[in-house]
């Protein structure tokens, strides 16, 4: 599952049998408006590894292992916010549940296209790239 670009990032595989102990995203602000949907997803689990699910420029999904970044101020462009309870996502219904299965999808042109984590209860929250932006559903 490896982008031409960013490379092949980290197995997200190592996730099942783990719990979510925590889960931070990142969010654009601009003129006091909070983007709908986070810009980047971090699952931190309970190994204590952090797996960032985000977006690359090619529109390709990106899961590394990488910690949360700290907010930062992109002036005249807004603002990004970084931290655990600044708006809602599918995967905070999760926070405390175990990994049961994770399915990776990809295109030979761009990489990783979209990845599915499975629980026990039989939910799923999908991740993609959808015009660009990182898209979770249920």
């Amino acid at each position: 599952m490896q982008c031409p670009l960013h490379g092949a990032g980290t197995d997200p595989t190592r996730l099942v049998g783990r719990a979510i102990s925590g889960i931070v995203a990142s969010w654009h602000v601009y003129e006091g408006e909070r983007s709908e949907a986070p810009l980047d997803v971090w699952l931190i689990d309970s190994e204590g590894d952090s797996t960032r699910i985000t977006t690359g420029s090619d529109r390709c999904l990106i899961v590394e292992s990488a910690t949360p970044h700290e907010p930062y101020d992109m002036g005249e462009w807004g603002r990004i916010e970084v931290g655990e309870d600044l708006g809602y996502h599918p995967f905070l219904r999760h926070l405390g549940h175990t990994v049961a299965t994770v399915a990776e999808f990809a295109a030979p042109q761009t990489g990783r296209t979209h990845l599915e984590i499975g629980f026990a209860d039989g939910d799923r929250v999908r991740a993609d790239c959808w015009e660009g932006d990182l898209r979770l559903t249920r």
